[in-house]
């Protein structure tokens, strides 16, 4: 590292430091900006200001992952999430405005905003999102970053005073920083100036994702700063349950995990809780969903049933709420160490308990609940070994001088990701839909599903629903073919959806498709085999077995409601951010959105209004967080009828 002088410009007022940088830098910016948590919105949405009201001006902004609160649309949602969002984020939280802008497609035409990940779903119909976004694997961001000229990197930071000076922490997020900053030395380009924005509540990281105060150049402290993004906690139903199910009785004790975020990691996650600490009625849950016994075959020599004694060690590109349950339950325990002699006395056995150093999780970037947050901080105060944030390219890749290390400290490893749709031949779609239009990103996806194929023992799962909601009705989430891949054929591994485990490495393509047919929704069943057959993958012969008639929504419901019934599966895995009546009203309000979204829907929901049923138990309650005890526009008194509807229909 080049030797740098300390920091010569601190600010503790946003728009000053703006007008600073811009007047350093010239009149066009290049920007770097972490993906996720952390991004400086407060600085970022000063400079996007400043260029806008100056057309001379330009500024090109690079980065992923642009956390935005949801919208939510007038009407009913906006009842129920207006308040919900005030109170979980915060009435001074700050959104990115330059992504509310992308989103309505109302950018300045001096502004382009290039991202490789997008906020799933969020930015599916901007124009100008779609043709600024960059397809990369997330380990080649960092490359193709150095070749773009980037004069200016910004980023929230932890900071630390001590006795040897100010340290910063890049804390949430050392993913790309420390590579891109690396490749721009290597390169021998100029480096570009480089923000840290503190703040107070970000958690501090030692290890790898710990700076000196000369790594930057400019400092910013404002004298206030919003709350920190923190993710609301996901439902999880019973299909998912299911998944998790199958899912948590291929990992292996000793062995390395990869987990995604979402309902159904969660649902992955809590799986494994109840492998851990109820093993035995973990093991009668998963006889009730595998009839036929293949995720137990599986199990039993890819996988365990057994509680975990060693336990797991961690290496995920993302670090979120999972990774804590999984701590606390004496699960993620397994420690490994930067050091390839302790690493193979430690997987030989032979290295002892008190040796320091070793951490149980390794991750490039954090995202999640307030309680993660808390956790985190908490965590290096106490055993400050324990998790090492640090470079994608120590994550998400096994090339490089730590290739031998990393393979072994990646024993046993399973990456699990979720997917949109799988086609009968094992690729996945999980970023793109079927017309080119992207919904989030390839992210890490590849880079893990590469990487299981390189390992000894390691596997690639990918998880996904057997079917979707649409409009007027249900798809299949596993096609005969899709015209965008992520994962290609050849890649094809593992999958689970809430019907089993298909495991499709080294198999022909008759047996793939064999074994994706028997892990897809029954209704979908004849259509998928006519298909196969028709273009010659699976014999004419062929019959489906009567054992796959089976799968199908009310069987799995049969299976799990005992389970379900007992509390092992409750509708909050980890807690809510909801209230009690906020928890009551949202399975109504689905219900009314599930219904309208096609014509024969709103007949339907049309006919339930004229005759709503007698009161339902919490009514009032329910009304009275709506705004609508006593309405007295004609709009608000239909929308409490509706909801009314909703509330009082029969399960």
């Amino acid at each position: 590292m080049i030797s740098r002088m300390p920091i010569e410009h601190r600010y503790a007022d946003t728009d000053a430091c703006a007008h600073f940088l811009a007047e350093e830098l010239g009149p066009d910016l290049r920007i770097a900006a972490p993906l996720g948590l952390g991004k400086p919105h407060g600085l970022l949405n000063a400079l996007y200001r400043l260029t806008g009201a100056d057309g001379s001006r330009s500024l090109r902004l690079y980065t992923a992952l642009s956390l935005t609160r949801p919208q939510p649309a007038p009407g009913l949602e906006q009842r129920f999430l207006g308040p919900f969002l005030k109170r979980h984020f915060g009435a001074d939280q700050i959104d990115p405005q330059y992504a509310l802008d992308q989103a309505r497609d109302a950018l300045p035409p001096n502004v382009e905003v290039h991202e490789f990940y997008l906020q799933s779903g969020a930015l599916l119909h901007s124009g100008s999102a779609q043709r600024s976004y960059i397809s990369q694997n997330y380990t080649h961001v960092a490359r193709d970053l150095a070749v773009q000229d980037i004069n200016l990197l910004v980023q929230l930071v932890a900071r630390r005073e001590g006795p040897d000076g100010v340290r910063y922490s890049l804390s949430c997020n050392p993913d790309l920083t420390l590579d891109f900053l690396r490749q721009v030395q290597i390169a021998g380009k100029q480096r570009p100036m480089c923000v840290a924005v503190v703040h107070p509540d970000l958690p501090y990281l030692s290890g790898n994702a710990e700076v000196s105060e000369a790594y930057f150049d400019v400092e910013l402290r404002p004298e206030t700063s919003p709350p920190l993004f923190a993710l609301p906690r996901s439902p999880v139903d019973l299909a998912e349950y299911a998944l998790g199910l199958h899912a948590s009785a291929l990992v292996k004790d000793g062995g390395c995990l990869q987990v995604g975020i979402g309902a159904l990691s969660d649902a992955l996650v809590k799986a494994l809780l109840l492998r851990q600490q109820d093993n035995t009625m973990w093991r009668r849950a998963l006889v009730a969903l595998d009839r036929r016994g293949a995720t137990h075959a599986l199990a039993g020599w890819m996988g365990g049933l057994a509680a975990f004694e060693t336990g797991l060690y961690g290496a995920s590109e993302m670090v979120m709420d999972g990774f804590m349950h999984l701590q606390r339950g004496g699960i993620l325990k397994r420690r490994s160490w930067d050091n390839l002699a302790l690493e193979r006395a430690s997987a030989s056995g032979r290295l002892a308990t008190d040796v320091p150093g070793g951490h149980y999780l390794r991750g490039a970037f954090f995202l999640g609940s307030r309680e993660l947050y808390e956790w985190l901080d908490a965590t290096e105060a106490t055993d400050p070994d324990a998790i090492d944030m640090c470079a994608v390219s120590n994550v998400n890749q096994l090339y490089g001088d730590h290739q031998a290390l990393a393979m072994l400290q990646r024993r046993g490893a399973r990456f699990f990701n979720t997917c949109m749709m799988a086609t009968l031949l094992g690729a996945a779609a999980s970023d793109t839909l079927d017309d080119g239009a992207v919904v989030s990103g390839v992210g890490g996806q590849y880079n893990f599903v590469s990487m299981a194929h390189e390992l000894p023992d390691g596997r690639s799962v990918l998880l996904l629903r057997a079917t979707r909601q649409v409009r007027g009705g249900i798809e299949s989430n596993i096609r005969w073919n899709y015209a965008q891949t992520t994962i290609p054929r050849h890649l094809r591994d593992i999958y689970v959806t809430e019907y089993g485990v298909a495991d499709l490495r080294g198999k022909s393509d008759s047996e793939c498709v064999e074994a994706m047919l028997a892990i897809s929704d029954a209704r979908f069943l004849d259509a998928l085999c006519a298909q196969a057959k028709a273009h010659g993958k699976l014999a004419a012969d062929f019959v489906i077995p009567e054992s796959w008639r089976k799968h199908r929504p009310r069987y799995l419901r049969e299976a799990l409601l005992p389970y379900q019934q007992k509390g092992l599966l409750p509708k909050f895995p980890f807690g809510s951010d909801f209230t009690e009546v906020e928890q009551r009203l949202l399975p109504a309000l689905n219900w009314l959105k599930a219904g309208g979204s096609s014509w024969r829907g709103r007949l339907r929901l049309l006919r339930a209004a004229l005759r709503p049923g007698e009161p339902a138990a919490g009514e009032q309650e329910a009304l009275a967080r709506m705004g609508l005890s006593a309405p007295g526009r004609w709009s608000d008194r239909l929308q409490r009828r509706i909801l009314q509807t909703a509330l009082r229909r029969k399960l």
